[in-house]
């Protein structure tokens, strides 16, 4: 799994649509609330949508390395198998687990995690997992309001790693702020000073927004103890984050909207199959 996250040609499929973002990925897929009754019937909904990506033709390690998965989603089956079983011993495809709780008000131009009860036995309990996501956003170039983003994410990533795992940090800037470029330029050297204060073994992926200065984090790439860099695709249509992604060397994608664009829930499986095929595509190829 590690070999893979690495050095594997293709990209993560973030497939981590947890509760509060799950009816507005639902909506896009064409099931609208009215169609589920129950949180537990929306749950169901959104993990057939999964699985039907999961099981799709194109889903497989030859573009798709990895998948971030929602906490409940460990707990479902495909085919009889676990959901994370199933993708690494029939698909060849490196799960991750999304274990943040959601986001704090704004302060400082940034949102933190909110406090991430039981972190612990949520590891423990994640068999043949390879690693976690934790995402903060940062909104403004705030300099007091970025150092703390980083720091907490560190926090955790510490934690993560004490129990075997490698975490992905996720604090995305926002496609929308008006400081984008300067919080970038803060944001790295932050990530960078945190990164020096890791020992041997400790190692990271990073999760970031594609940069406005196109290579911006290469040299977070090119750290002894980051795994990978991967962005998020932010609210960008599929071809534009293909397309600025494209411009950045040392950055591969994990996209969550980006890749579902287009998928409904109506379509035949040929159809399906072959809006999903074309998306997984588009991102394998920015992704080289």
């Amino acid at each position: 799994m590690r070999e893979q996250m690495a050095t594997g040609a293709g990209f993560i499929a973030a497939l981590d649509q947890s509760g509060g973002s799950t009816p507005k990925a639902l909506a896009l897929y064409g099931v609208d609330a009215a169609q589920y009754g129950s949180e537990e019937e929306m749950f169901a909904e959104i993990q057939r949508m999964r699985a039907r990506i999961i099981l799709a033709d194109d889903f497989t390690s030859k573009k798709v390395i990895g998948a971030i998965l929602f906490e409940r989603t460990l707990g479902e089956s495909i085919d009889g198998r676990g959901v994370a079983d199933f993708l690494w011993n029939v698909k060849g495809v490196v799960p991750f687990l999304k274990i943040d709780k959601g986001l704090e008000d704004e302060a400082n131009g940034v949102q933190l995690m909110k406090p991430i009860p039981g972190l612990a036995d949520t590891l423990a309990k994640a068999e043949g997992v390879f690693g976690t996501k934790e995402r903060s956003v940062i909104h403004e170039a705030n300099a007091e309001g970025i150092a703390a983003v980083v720091a907490q994410q560190f926090d955790v990533a510490r934690e993560v790693v004490a129990a075997g795992m490698v975490p992905i940090v996720e604090p995305e800037v926002s496609i929308h702020s008006t400081t984008k470029a300067q919080a970038e330029e803060m944001l790295k050297e932050e990530i960078l000073k945190h990164l020096d204060t890791l020992a041997d073994g400790q190692d990271v992926m990073l999760k970031l927004t594609i940069p406005s200065t196109a290579n911006l984090y290469d040299a977070l790439a090119d750290h002894p103890r980051v795994v990978r860099v991967v962005a998020l695709s932010g609210g960008y249509s599929t071809d534009q984050a293909c397309d600025l992604l494209s411009r950045n060397g040392k950055m591969i994608a994990s996209f969550s909207r980006a890749l579902t664009e287009g998928l409904s829930k109506q379509q035949s499986d040929a159809e399906f199959n072959a809006a999903l095929g074309g998306n997984i595509d588009k991102i394998y190829r920015a992704s080289l």
